[in-house]
């Protein structure tokens, strides 16, 4: 009974994120006016959103499999894509239950160690942190101009983000290498932690160590670096495309650069706990058009519609596929699920 109680408020809570978030997007809008705003949308730039979030996935999946190497010899990539979007369905359901849903799957259809799974994707959230800040320093070294509505002076930052480059690539090489010794001085922070989280903390450390011991080769590292690199180019590449499909954003003439501004925000939005990012991406990106590029209120609001949307769609529709494709059950997910949130 607690377990559900705890589920129901939680579930409740982010549904109201959600609703909050969908309030502040909508708010004033005329949908007459916004149903004929996504009349006029060039849909064949919208449908390559398809393939480019399928193989972001993909790519995901192949990562996940080097990553996973040292466990179990020729793991399969389509059984791991199948983990992905599964867990990806779920965090459309509920937020950051599919993290854990995710290597449950893998475990099960590769018959390897769940919880070793489990920290190889915990790996996979700080390499992507620092792989994108990196090349979202890189992006704005190459294109300072694309700050321009922030700074009217961008240029003088360059030097700023070429260091801001360097220092998370060195940064993720230091994390990759010496994670041990890293989390070594995390655990002197256990004394000034509340009792009752300490076991929890000890469980974190162990999950991340279990994670970066797989994955702690040399050989590896170039491979997970230019994979983890292609993973943010191609989301980046899923915010930049559609920008032809909105004559007036078109007009913009804006580039790959602005598309990793926006990236960084949508990012923002699906770190809250709303399930699929609903309302935060659509109030984020949208006030994020309006304020940076001086996109007309009804057109950012259609934008980002678009995109939520087709991705959110792609995302269940792929995830319900590999869940009755690998005949896996409610029950199970269910059980994963009260580890989850307990």
């Amino acid at each position: 009974m607690a377990f559900k109680t705890k589920t129901v408020v939680r579930f409740l809570l982010s549904l109201l994120v959600a609703a909050v978030f969908l309030y502040v997007a909508f708010r004033g809008t005329s949908f007459s006016d916004l149903w004929r705003s996504l009349q006029q949308v060039h849909y064949i730039w919208i449908i390559l959103l398809v393939p480019i979030g399928l193989v972001s996935h993909y790519v995901r999946a192949f990562r996940w499999k080097y990553l996973l190497g040292h466990l179990k010899q020729d793991i399969s990539t389509s059984n791991l894509f199948s983990a992905v979007m599964i867990g990806y369905m779920v965090n459309n359901v509920l937020p950051r239950v599919g993290e854990l849903v995710r290597p449950y799957v893998a475990g099960k259809l590769e018959g390897i160690s769940k919880s070793t799974a489990f920290g190889t994707v915990v790996v996979e959230r700080i390499i992507d942190m620092m792989t994108f800040f990196f090349l979202l320093c890189v992006v704005l070294f190459l294109y300072p101009e694309s700050l321009t509505a922030l700074w009217s002076d961008a240029p003088t930052l360059r030097p700023l983000f070429l260091a801001g480059s360097v220092g998370s690539f060195l940064l993720l090489v230091l994390i990759f290498f010496k994670s041990e010794s890293i989390f070594r001085l995390v655990r002197y922070l256990k004394p000034i932690i509340p009792g009752r989280y300490r076991d929890k903390l000890d469980s974190i450390i162990e999950s991340f160590l279990s994670g970066f011991r797989i994955v702690s080769t040399r050989k590896k590292l170039p491979l997970v670096i230019l994979l983890s690199v292609a993973i943010w180019f191609l989301y980046g590449l899923g915010i930049y495309v559609p920008f032809f499909a909105f004559d007036s954003i078109a007009a913009l003439n804006l580039g790959f650069g602005e598309s990793m501004i926006l990236l960084t925000v949508v990012s923002i939005a699906f770190v809250l706990p709303a399930p699929g990012a609903f309302g935060t991406y659509h109030s984020f990106l949208k006030f994020s058009l309006i304020k940076l590029y001086g996109v007309d209120d009804l057109t950012a609001l259609s934008y980002s519609v678009v995109t939520h949307e087709v991705n959110y769609i792609v995302i269940m529709i792929a995830g319900v596929f590999y869940f009755l494709k690998d005949h896996l059950k409610v029950s199970e997910v269910r059980l994963e699920t009260t580890k989850a949130v307990e």
